[in-house]
């Protein structure tokens, strides 16, 4: 391994694998670092109790809050980063979330590139994640280049009967577009793929396909347990010459051409600001998005869910207006099940047989509403730690929608609804920190996700993103980092 790649890429999540797949066949020497390891084959995976209790996946660290108390994020650091634990639903941004959408709490502003110079992207990062889905089963669909590379995953015999109930209530649930090999999934286990981590065996993530299909090019490197400590930039041109990673107890130095930043919203902020680059204009760590998001559970003592993993439909007949001409709600889609021991690890005063008539007679869901970018909402550093100041945007928007879910889901028949609001400790969906303009003063990178500051360097994750939409955002990454890629693969030709 050279000490003076072409490219430095950092992370190996989302963007970082996916931009590593799509400069790889240039030829071009490429580092990817990852401060985590590999997920070990005889890891707990299918262990509830392991996962969820004693976070025996979660990063060991501490944040702040708004208000200066320490809390344990939920993020995790191993090869495929966050994705090895995702609900893999890859769905796109609709056409609409490119443009300018007033919503009930302050406007979502435009991206200063359209769907359709993304839509060629988007295809590419279906084809890479092998994506199981149905163009023609949702009304909100944008246009495609091509169908999905592969049907969808079916519904479970209780959830098809769910998905029916729900039509004579008077909504559409489409085909969730999915990540995931089903068959092989089950082969490993008889769970659910939603919150498991991902053994490599048929979730389709950045370390089974991204990584996969860059590592298959000798030419790219990845290096785990390398944590980057700073970025450092020549005064004169502007570019960044020196990344600096630490591994075990030793610093080591790279002196790449180009440097991408690909280690998630908070963290990928959290460099740039400790290493004083590319924020001559105050924007780095600004617009911090989390979707405000709650979980249903619906309960009728007449269905029966015996369904082992659920997660393959949504409804989007609120996404752009609340039905009626309104202003957008969100997305609504099934939650992987919640077993008897996720609901008594979630509430542990339950008892285990109440918890087990609950799963058994209960339909669960997860709403989505878009969080507006807002410069006030921010990650700082306090005393050489992440400080995430969330403030909430929307709460009108997401409101409404669990309402109209609710109301719906009773309509269906079933008549207890419940529902949590999710907070900040989840950041899931954490995007736009280092977002993406075509103003200087109030981005951090242009179109093609290069910094204003610095022309060598990239940022192509969740940070890049100017709004958060209110659908997952795992495949507009992927897609932004595809076409990032062109563009650095033209710098270095050059």
């Amino acid at each position: 391994m050279t000490s003076a790649p072409d490219i430095v890429i950092i992370g190996s999540g989302m963007a970082g694998a996916s931009l590593a797949a799509g400069l790889a066949p240039s030829g071009a020497s490429i580092i990817v670092l990852e401060r985590g390891h590999q997920i070990p084959d005889n890891a707990p995976a299918r262990d509830p109790w392991r996962i969820y209790t004693n976070s025996a996946f979660r990063a060991q660290e501490t944040w702040l809050d708004a208000k200066g108390q320490s809390f344990e994020p939920g993020n995790y650091y191993n090869v495929g980063g966050n994705s090895k634990l995702y609900g893999a639903v890859l769905i796109r941004y609709r056409e609409e979330d490119f443009s300018e959408l007033e919503h009930h709490d302050g406007v979502s502003p435009a991206w200063p590139i359209s769907y359709a110079e993304l839509a060629p992207w988007y295809d590419a990062a279906e084809a890479l994640y092998q994506v199981r889905g149905d163009v023609a089963s949702d009304a909100s669909e944008p246009a495609h280049g091509s169908a999905y590379p592969y049907p969808p995953v079916p519904d479970e015999p209780a959830i098809g009967s769910a998905r029916k109930r729900l039509e004579t209530a008077g909504v559409k649930p489409f085909s969730l577009p999915l990540g995931v090999d089903v068959d092989r999934w089950l082969q490993a286990g008889k769970t659910g793929w939603d919150g498991y981590p991902d053994l490599r065996c048929g979730k389709m993530d950045a370390e089974t396909c991204g990584m996969a299909a860059a590592l298959k090019h000798e030419n790219v490197d990845l290096v785990t347990g390398a944590e980057v400590m700073s970025l450092k930039a020549d005064p004169q041109t502007g570019h960044i010459n020196e990344v600096v990673y630490r591994q075990g107890d030793e610093d080591i130095r790279l002196t790449p051409k180009v440097v991408a930043v690909c280690a998630g919203a908070v963290q990928s902020a959290a460099l740039l600001l400790r290493s004083g680059v590319a924020n001559s204009n105050d924007q780095v760590g600004r617009c911090f998005m989390n979707h405000n998001a709650s979980a249903l559970i619906a309960i009728d003592p007449r269905f029966r869910n015996d369904a082992v993993y659920q997660k393959t439909f949504g409804i989007n007949d609120w996404y752009l207006s609340d039905g009626n001409g309104g202003r957008p709600l969100g997305n609504v889609q099934l939650l992987g099940r919640v077993t008897p021991d996720i609901l008594k690890i979630q509430v542990p005063t339950l008892p285990m047989p109440l918890a087990r008539w609950i799963s058994g007679h209960a339909l669960d869901l997860y709403a989505i509403s878009e969080d507006l970018p807002d410069p006030e909402s921010r990650i700082v550093l306090k005393d050489g730690k992440i400080q995430l100041i969330w403030q909430r945007s929307n709460m009108t928007a997401h409101r409404k929608l669990v309402a109209k879910t609710r109301k719906t889901l009773r309509a269906a028949g079933f008549p207890i609804v419940l529902s949590r609001l999710f907070d900040g400790r989840v950041p899931s969906h954490q995007c736009g920190t280092v977002r993406l303009g075509d103003d200087p003063k109030t981005s951090v990178v242009d179109p093609d996700c290069r910094s204003w500051d610095h022309p060598n360097l990239f940022v192509t994750d969740a940070g890049a993103l100017p709004t958060s939409a209110a659908v997952n955002p795992a495949l507009t990454v992927a897609a932004l980092s595809l076409r990032a890629a062109e563009t650095i693969k033209q710098d270095l030709s050059k």
